[in-house]
């Protein structure tokens, strides 16, 4: 398993390979999302805070997930409409993926193995889950669901 985010590889919302090493040097919030989630509405906080810091050398990646009560049924064509369409999304999204079990994509081992959940748990228990990486592509730190991404910019800023 490689030591930092900038070891993995995922295929994009557009179906292409993309290795996350091409983020390195910059400050990352990684989130499983979802479409049809209460907590969808964190995109426009997620964009928001994308727009804000990404001339510092910040970026969000947004992986979707319909492992929590199927909040997240669309194809990948039908989930990067429905965010372009509702938030105006331009941070770089990816392909529907797993975060636990057997198919969870070793990016999320990985994200899951260095930052504990609740009670030292590792599993990601809902949508929204956010792991906040370094330049150098640790993570810094694990964020529930209900962490409002408003909120998270004060821990991010020192980053910076």
């Amino acid at each position: 398993m490689p030591d930092d985010v900038h070891g993995f590889s995922a295929r994009t919302i557009d179906g292409q390979e993309r290795s996350l090493s091409g983020f390195a040097g910059k400050v990352l919030l990684i989130v499983n999302v979802a479409s049809k989630c209460g907590f969808t509405p964190q995109y426009a906080g997620l964009e928001a805070l994308h727009r804000k810091l990404q001339d510092r050398g910040f970026a969000v990646l947004g992986f979707p997930c319909d492992q929590f009560g199927h909040q997240e049924p669309g194809n990948e064509a039908e989930i990067r409409d429905f965010c372009r369409l509702n938030y105006d999304v331009s941070f770089p999204l990816f392909a529907k993926i797993e975060v636990n079990g057997s198919g969870a994509h070793p990016l999320w081992h990985y994200l899951k193995s260095q930052a504990k959940g609740v009670l030292g748990t590792e599993a990601i228990k809902w949508n929204f889950t956010k792991f906040l990486i370094d330049r150098d592509g640790k993570v810094v730190r694990r964020y529930a669901p209900n962490d409002r991404p408003e909120s998270l910019e004060e821990d991010i800023a020192p980053l910076l």
